[in-house]
């Protein structure tokens, strides 16, 4: 970033367990029958995969070698298997996911959104198009900055994709500054994430796990309304 008044905060938000809640029936099927289609995997069943906080990638590489699937025929196959589950999700998942929003998430988004100091964007395992049509039919999608973010499309690791939100943000030569980046979610794996890039951490205890075991992240919240306050000693 160029010399100058200090850029907003850029809050890149994870999705599943932090905004949304038992919003993943429609993911992880697309994901079991695009393995099962590309693969012939047969009972493949993500949540043998500990998905919590993992990306979309990696998942589908666990699954895979778990039913004796060559690494390479893996490597080979993954953009395959990232199209059909795609394509598969758009075709299988409700009209309506306004009820899985985590209470406080719209009223948090919407007054984030007014300010001039933050900036919203996207840190998440899921593939990019799974992504935007989650968002957008849970009714939050238009909060976030098109473009800006990480996903499960873009790399296996998850501790790549804040250092690529950051770029997405600002520019490849210039991405945007680390000590003006939170990265906001409910997993040990999201605040890892951070930890790798060098960036701060704010967790929400609204997953599959509790306030103790976030305690790693630089602030630990119970719910949504808790993160406000965490956000603005921040800003």
């Amino acid at each position: 970033m160029s010399a100058g008044p200090r850029p907003p905060l850029l809050l890149l938000f994870d999705i599943d367990g932090t905004l949304l809640r038992r919003a993943g029936g429609a993911h992880r099927r697309a994901i079991e029958l695009a393995l099962a289609e590309v693969h012939g995997v047969r009972g493949a069943d993500v949540a043998r995969a500990e998905p919590a906080g993992r990306t979309d990638l990696e998942i589908v590489r666990r699954l895979a070698l778990a039913h004796g699937v060559a690494a390479v025929r893996i490597d080979e196959r993954m953009d395959d298997v990232r199209d059909r589950a795609c394509a598969t999700y758009a075709r299988v998942v409700e009209d309506d996911l306004s009820a899985t929003v985590l209470p406080g998430v719209f009223e948090l988004l919407a007054d984030l959104r007014r300010r001039d100091d933050v900036r919203l964007g996207l840190v998440t395992g899921n593939f990019a198009p799974i992504a935007a049509i989650k968002l957008e039919r849970a009714g939050i999608g238009g909060f976030f900055a098109p473009g800006v973010g990480g996903f499960g499309s873009d790399a296996e690791d998850r501790s790549e994709l804040p250092a690529l939100a950051r770029a997405r943000a600002g520019t490849a030569e210039a991405p945007w500054p680390r000590e003006r980046t939170l990265i906001l979610g409910d997993t040990p794996r999201d605040i890892a994430c951070a930890r790798a890039d060098g960036v701060g951490v704010l967790a929400v205890a609204t997953g599959p796990y509790a306030v103790e075991a976030l305690r790693g992240a630089d602030g630990v919240a119970a719910g949504a309304s808790g993160l406000a306050p965490l956000i603005a000693a921040r800003a």
